[in-house]
């Protein structure tokens, strides 16, 4: 008499795929916890090196403060640190927004007229080469000594790279995507947002991180012409009265706001590249 015995094969399979699936799981989690904690540690340890070394070598207050000297600035002046940075981070995002909303309408124009692209895109890179330094003055002129000339700046500088990365993005499109399209008899319209527009949004974030951190940079080299506010007119006047705790600070507060701005787009790009394998 035979006796059937159970297939148990298949039940080890799915086992051993459930086994390797939470350990797959387990290592990412480990390696994301890794990617965060090392560069917090690394800051610790280098903050503490700044520390003892100040303390060893009586380094003065105004050439180097000590991290404690800036952290104790940080608390009690801290809401003339917010103060200021209010203007800068308007000047920032409005800057941000506006020249990456141009640099996107002139790339679509590019990608699909090569001629405005010849025409035009030498010019883009003359402007690009001009120094921020040099284009502050000429647009405090232009402009007059409010926030108009910082975010002019700003946009401006976020320009170029977006413009030059969306550019690619929308042309660099498979062949084999746009002969299905037009198998499917789809309109310029369907081609532009199924096919051009999705291909150039991994470029488009990669511009726009891009654009985060410069565009912060850009509102402060305007403060800097002619300004009574904002992050970089205050390291202007702690630096005029060597009070360095308040310009390490000032430098840190921007910088905070530069790194956060920058962590938006990154999160904005994980929520709507769901679809790209690549970057994971």
């Amino acid at each position: 008499m035979s006796v059937t015995t159970p297939d148990t094969a298949g039940m080890g399979a799915f086992v051993d795929d459930d086994g390797a699936q939470q350990i797959y799981l387990a290592a990412k989690r480990r390696m994301m916890w890794r990617r965060r904690l090392l560069p917090i540690a690394a800051l610790v340890i280098l903050l503490v090196i700044w520390e003892i070394s100040v303390i060893a070598f009586g380094i003065r207050p105004f050439i180097a403060p000590a991290p404690s000297a800036v952290f104790k600035v940080l608390v009690s002046r801290f809401d003339i640190l917010m103060v200021n940075l209010l203007p800068t981070a308007i000047e920032a995002v409005s800057g941000f927004l506006i020249g990456n909303l141009a640099a996107i309408a002139i790339a679509t124009a590019f990608a699909y007229k090569d001629t405005l692209e010849e025409a035009f895109f030498p010019i883009a890179v003359m402007v690009n080469t001009i120094p921020v330094v040099a284009k502050a003055p000429i647009l405090v002129l232009l402009l007059g000594n409010g926030m108009e000339p910082k975010i002019a700046i700003a946009a401006i500088i976020c320009f170029f790279p977006t413009l030059v990365n969306m550019t690619r993005g929308l042309r660099d499109v498979n062949p084999q995507q746009l002969e299905l399209m037009h198998v499917l008899s789809a309109s310029p319209r369907e081609v532009f947002q199924k096919v051009r527009l999705k291909n150039s949004l991994p470029y488009l974030f990669s511009a726009l991180k891009i654009a985060a951190s410069t565009a912060v940079i850009g509102a402060i080299v305007g403060e800097w012409i002619g300004s009574t506010q904002g992050i970089g007119a205050l390291i202007i006047q702690a630096t005029y009265n060597f009070d360095s705790p308040l310009l390490y600070a000032t430098i840190v507060v921007g910088s905070v706001f530069s790194a956060t701005f920058f962590g938006v787009i990154s999160w904005a790009e994980s929520r709507v590249l769901t679809w790209n394998v690549a970057r994971t």
